[in-house]
């Protein structure tokens, strides 16, 4: 047996029926380029999430309130009123695997500016909250530590309550200017540098930071905290830090480890959310990798009824090749080579297409996309068994023929 001879002879049989040949190409196209294109969309957009939440800081740590049991009901966390002042103090004392701390108090509603208005939310917040969330001050300055103890009304604001009430480019001018937020005028003496907008669809612009004790007092009129966010020093002292965090908070709230009482708290770090998020997002890459492979067993079912066709059709030329001592596994490996090669022309062209599609098309729509480079040898691993698979089926039948039979075949 030949090989060479068998593949070229298989060649010329694909090139003698180009249409053919190619409307069966077409579903392998269509199938490895759908698939290269879903990896695509799935691992650009987690590697997008993963650097949207990169921005916030791998070493970010919220503390919440946690849930609570009264009557049977179990509360809503953010009803709970159980951070409080205090807890923030002792951490600032006693940390030591934390760098930054900064409580949280937030509230929503009207910005008001002359005649312009606005809604937005305005977070209290301690000055190391801008080095926390890696904030930048572009214009003016963060308020300090001195108006946190006067309950300073001062705030930073993000670009889009500077375009929103005093016009695109006014950021320099805003600075000194008095807003008034639910009726309490607050003096901007900072302006953020934009971050635009999330990987949620949300304004981050959209923000006005003011201190702590000032939204405490005069806006909320709350003794507690929403939430309370730090850094760890790095991100792989994280755990250290949460334990810590955990050991100050029970014991502040004099929760006992042998009384089974559960915790009124939950801390919660950026690489968990980073894991979690990346978990959701390997299932949904999955699921769309798998909703574009069943195109592939379609196009695989199209490959064998082609050559099933073509084995009728060729019955005489089998008879002949039979005729003059061609054994039956020369000529099912002959047709199971045309059917290879369908296969495996198909998905060149369809890695072509799926990754021209992923890097050109989709940046144009705002979809993120990154091709991984085990597609591509994913979707030539599946083109191969394809061509095996549903070609060993018209390649039996090949192989089955009677010699004196097939010659007699008109």
């Amino acid at each position: 047996m030949n090989i060479l001879n068998l593949i070229k002879v298989s060649v010329n049989a694909v090139l003698n029926n180009k249409m053919r040949s190619f409307l069966s190409m077409l579903g392998i196209i269509i199938g490895v380029a759908a698939v290269i294109a879903m990896m695509s969309i799935g691992q650009g957009s987690k590697e997008s999430i993963r650097r949207e939440l990169s921005t916030m800081g791998t070493n970010l740590l919220t503390i919440r309130p946690g849930a609570d049991m009264r009557g049977g009901v179990r509360q809503d966390p953010s009803a709970m009123q159980t951070l409080k002042p205090a807890d923030y103090e002792r951490i600032c004392a006693e940390k030591k695997y934390v760098s930054n701390v900064s409580p949280e108090v937030t509230s929503a509603g009207q910005v008001i500016f002359g005649n312009n208005n606005t809604n937005s939310t305005i977070y209290g917040e301690a000055p190391e909250y801008l080095e926390i969330k890696q904030w930048d001050v572009q214009y003016g300055d963060c308020f300090t530590d001195e108006d946190i103890r006067k309950a300073s009304k001062v705030c930073v604001v993000g670009k889009t309550i500077v375009d929103e009430l005093f016009g695109e480019g006014k950021e320099e001018e805003a600075i000194g200017k008095n807003i008034r937020f639910k009726s309490i005028p607050m003096r901007i003496v900072g302006v953020l540098k934009s971050k635009g907008y999330n990987s949620w669809g949300m304004d981050q612009d959209n923000v006005i930071i003011a201190p702590y004790t000032c939204v405490m007092k005069r806006i909320a009129a709350q003794t507690y905290f929403s939430s309370i966010v730090c850094s760890a020093l790095t991100e792989e002292l994280s755990d250290p830090a949460i334990e810590e965090l955990n050991q100050i908070l029970r014991s502040n709230h004099k929760i006992k480890d042998t009384s089974g009482a559960s915790d009124d708290f939950t801390i919660r770090s950026q690489a968990e959310m980073m894991q979690t998020m990346s978990s959701t997002m390997d299932t949904v890459t999955t699921i769309l990798g798998i909703a574009a492979g069943f195109s592939l067993l379609i196009a695989g079912i199209g490959i064998m009824n082609i050559m099933l066709v073509s084995v009728t059709e060729r019955t005489k030329e089998i008879g002949l090749r039979m005729a003059v001592g061609a054994t039956g596994f020369v000529i099912s490996f002959q047709f199971l080579i045309e059917s290879i090669l369908i296969s495996i022309t198909g998905g060149i062209f369809g890695v072509a297409l799926g990754v021209a599609a992923s890097n050109f098309v989709m940046p144009i729509f705002g979809m993120p996309s990154t091709v991984p480079a085990w597609s591509i040898f994913l979707s030539f691993g599946v083109c191969v068994i394809i061509g095996i698979v549903f070609g060993y089926i018209p390649a039996r039948k090949a192989a089955s023929m009677d010699p004196i039979e097939a010659i007699r075949h008109e």
